[in-house]
């Protein structure tokens, strides 16, 4: 009798634990967000994310608190004899940050490790040719996220892509709207959307959309977003949040149907930005 009232309360335990910690967490990412955030700091993202003076006092107060969060979270590790910096880790938080600058309450929860190569990195990639050969080949990479709980950059194309903002290219934003993509354990260019009525719309909007970016790199046409996005669907979702970031004004003008969607999802207007 007494075994099994200890096996109950064990149960309960466990069961109150699991209840109560995503409590325990928000009320820790509340404290860390409203930690005073360093003039250095400060100093480091103005300088390295152009749009940041272009944003509200509660806009920068807003981002500042998520990158607390972020680096509290999440850890560095450099590749390849690199040397991971407080100020590599200010700048890579900072950029991924703008995905969640609407409030989303969650910080990549599947993202445990970021690791960081000095440059271009060198993978071993499998493919299958057809009928049952497989091909294995070294593939130079600038990134790339992984659905379990690891996501890589170079460094130097980080700091490449912060030095040309309205390019429409930008690592640390492609990956991590990989990251948000993953949420739900596939990468299909298809997030979380806040109400299951939003899902329809988005699929008919994206469909339309990434088909139109594949005809036109068929075609050879100058399009506004990088002509990567016509892989798959999930980079086509990763190529156009850089592009609504970087580029809004073009991407607006171009595909309105397609800003809308992504403004509606991150609850932004980068517009407003420019």
């Amino acid at each position: 009798m007494v075994e099994t009232i200890i096996v109950f309360l064990i149960i309960a335990l466990i069961i109150t634990g699991i209840l109560l910690n995503p409590v325990f967490v928000k009320r820790r990412q509340s404290r860390l967000k409203h930690r005073p955030f360093s003039p250095l700091w400060s100093a480091i993202v103005e300088n390295n994310l152009p749009i940041y003076s272009c944003f509200t006092p509660a806009e920068r107060r807003r981002l500042q608190g998520h990158i607390q969060v972020f680096l509290a979270e999440k850890q560095f590790i450099g590749c390849g004899g690199l040397q991971v910096t407080e100020e590599m880790k200010l700048i890579i938080a900072a950029v991924a940050c703008l995905l969640l600058l609407n409030e989303r309450g969650k910080y990549f929860p599947k993202l445990r490790s970021i690791l960081i190569y000095p440059s271009t990195y060198l993978v071993n990639e499998t493919t299958s040719t057809g009928s049952y050969v497989v091909e294995e080949r070294r593939v130079a990479r600038l990134g790339e996220s992984w659905i379990n709980d690891q996501l890589v950059l170079s460094w130097e194309q980080v700091k490449q892509d912060t030095c040309n903002w309205k390019d429409g290219h930008n690592v640390v934003l492609h990956e991590f709207a990989h990251q948000l993509d993953q949420e739900d354990g596939k990468a299909e260019g298809v997030p979380v959307l806040l109400k299951t009525s939003d899902y329809p719309i988005w699929a008919d909007v994206m469909t339309e959309e990434y088909q139109r970016l594949c005809d036109d790199v068929q075609r050879g046409t100058k399009t506004v977003m990088y002509s990567y996005g016509a892989t798959n669907p999930a980079e086509f979702f990763a190529v156009a949040t850089e592009t609504f970031f970087e580029k809004p004004q073009q991407l607006l003008k171009q595909h309105p149907a397609l800003y809308e969607q992504l403004q509606r999802y991150y609850q932004l207007d980068p517009v407003q930005w420019v």
